[in-house]
């Protein structure tokens, strides 16, 4: 779920933000969901647009799919997050980026992935 607003309804939005933060639905300039182009915004977030965010631990979570997803799509889109978040890391940070990488479901258990593999995977 997507919240877009044009910048001119958001004072009337911020009267929300109570709500809408926790569940992470506040709309946000950064985050693309601030836009005086609503269809475009709207198509590119239902053609798949992801935006992600590291915590305050530096741990990256990001939705891959959904459990009803074949393996192959998902593993195309675990490897196009991969190739993304190397193209944009940034430019200070030295020695491995990546410690690990975990799968999972909600709430079910992780499953580690070899990093070595999805790395050297070509991409679809």
């Amino acid at each position: 779920d997507k919240l877009i607003a044009t910048p001119d309804m958001m004072p009337k939005v911020a009267k929300l933000g109570r709500v809408l933060g926790p569940r992470g639905l506040m709309p946000n300039p950064k985050a693309g969901t601030v836009t005086t182009d609503i269809p475009g915004t709207v198509k590119d977030f239902k053609g798949g647009k992801v935006e992600y965010r590291l915590d305050k631990s530096g741990n990256l979570h990001v939705l891959v799919g959904r459990a009803d997803f074949k393996p192959e799509s998902l593993l195309e889109n675990l490897k196009a997050i991969q190739v993304s978040v190397d193209a944009n890391k940034p430019p200070g940070s030295k020695g491995a980026y990546w410690k690990s990488c975990y799968v999972c479901t909600t709430m079910g258990p992780s499953v580690k992935v070899n990093l070595n593999s999805l790395q050297a995977m070509k991409e679809a």
